[in-house]
């Protein structure tokens, strides 16, 4: 969320950037509940206050044995306990009004980020190879893994609905192959990696933005557990509510993760396949660092060079894609999306994310630290998908098929391969 302070100082810029973002933002209904709260606030105090020197001075009456004034001024008492509780009630209630409205207020834009209203508008700002061209007929990923019995999407809808899959074989192997590429790669650039709870409460998906508005794409569960989307969520609510130590530099965490998304309102869009599913796996960095846009500025390239280099170890050609306003969510700042060549589709695809929130998830989740002078201040957070699997399968076995059949395996992954050049035909 944003400063409380600020936004009542800056109501237009707020509007602006919901207006950019095509969101609905009460503001009017938020400054007004602040400004009751605040008046009724100090009418409370003033009550606490006034009944706090009539308790005192019914003590001293009854010391003084003037019985019959204590009992006229303990009736009185009870008058002002009973009009003050009522106003404790409504207090409590525009507190927490103002809460769920300020949870709605979306974070600004980046003056860089383009003006647009959907992913047509994102602007592309740099490609890395070219669209691969097949002088054979190329298959699409789906007949490519039933021609080589990589994954099987009949028994997956059987056991558990539409789009879900077995991953099998040598299927099995590459998605695995991909995730532990990127965790080597991040481990040796210095990230903490750690396998993450899955099913958190759903304090942790408010404080890390993902709710109340994601609510719909999210699997709730009994006793206030709701399955994660990305691993994002447990990352950042790390360190919830504490102080961090940046004095060695900023925070870099990763994980790898199952993910789960309900997919509301996608029906008839990339539903074929593997690009839109509900059951997938990521490895995501998450990054907290001082309360300095040029140091987040230069999370941002890094972590998303992070996300190029492992595209690059996978030979694929890709390119990236500065996000609009209107495409980029309620919590962003500003966010880069990478998007890889599929042949099947002859376009690109997104395939990985990175954002920086500035303070936005910090204030939400109590993530603070203590700068030079020894002041406390909110972190900064930024996030990037390294690689998200089995999406990442799409343009891995399309662009890498070979004209006998066979699917080229990059010399990066060979390792966790098996040693495999390739995988055969069958």
């Amino acid at each position: 969320m944003l400063d409380l302070k600020w936004i009542r100082n800056h109501p237009d810029e707020v509007k602006e950037a919901a207006i950019k973002k095509g969101i609905d933002c009460p503001l009017d209904e938020l400054l007004e509940v602040e400004a009751q709260k605040k008046k009724l606030q100090q009418l409370v105090e003033q009550q606490r206050s006034e009944r706090n020197r009539a308790s005192a001075e019914i003590a001293k009456r009854m010391a003084q044995k003037e019985l019959a004034q204590a009992e006229i001024m303990k009736e009185d008492v009870r008058r002002r306990n009973q009009t003050l509780t009522e106003h404790e009630e409504e207090l409590a209630k525009l507190e927490e009004r103002l809460k769920l409205l300020l949870l709605t207020v979306p974070n600004l834009a980046s003056p860089d980020t383009p003006l647009g209203a959907s992913d047509q508008d994102n602007v592309v700002i740099k490609e890395v190879g070219q669209p691969t061209v097949f002088e054979f007929a190329a298959r699409d990923h789906m007949q490519i893994g039933e021609d080589l019995d990589l994954f099987d999407f009949p028994r997956g809808v059987k056991v558990a609905g539409s789009r879900n899959y077995y991953l099998k074989g040598m299927g099995l192997y590459l998605h695995r192959a991909v995730q532990q590429l990127a965790i080597d790669l991040l481990s040796d650039r210095g990230f903490t990696v750690m396998d993450v709870p899955l099913m958190v409460r759903e304090e942790t998906l408010v404080n890390a933005a993902f709710f109340p508005a994601g609510k719909e794409q999210t699997y709730e569960l009994p006793d206030d557990k709701w399955l994660v989307g990305t691993s994002e969520g447990p990352l950042v609510s790390y360190y919830a509510n504490e102080t961090v130590d940046l004095s060695k530099g900023p925070v870099q965490l990763a994980a790898v993760s199952n993910c789960f998304r309900q997919e509301a309102g996608s029906a008839g869009r990339d539903v074929r396949g593997l690009y839109r599913v509900h059951q997938f796996a990521k490895v995501e960095q998450v990054i907290l660092c001082e309360n300095d846009p040029v140091a987040a500025e230069r999370w941002l390239e890094r972590i998303t060079r992070n996300a190029e280099d492992i595209l690059e170890l996978l030979e694929l050609p890709y390119r990236i894609v500065a996000v609009c306003a209107g495409d980029m969510g309620a919590k962003n700042y500003k966010q880069f999306d990478i998007e890889t060549w599929m042949p099947s589709r002859q376009a690109y695809g997104e395939t990985h994310s990175s954002s920086s929130l500035l303070d936005y998830q910090a204030r939400r989740s109590g993530l603070r630290y203590r700068d030079q002078n020894g002041e406390l201040r909110y972190c900064y957070t930024l996030n990037n998908t390294a690689v998200a699997t089995p999406r990442i399968l799409i343009p891995l076995l399309e662009n890498h098929q070979q004209a006998d059949g066979s699917i080229y395996i990059p010399k990066a992954l060979r390792p966790y391969m098996r040693g495999l050049e390739a995988i055969p035909a069958p």
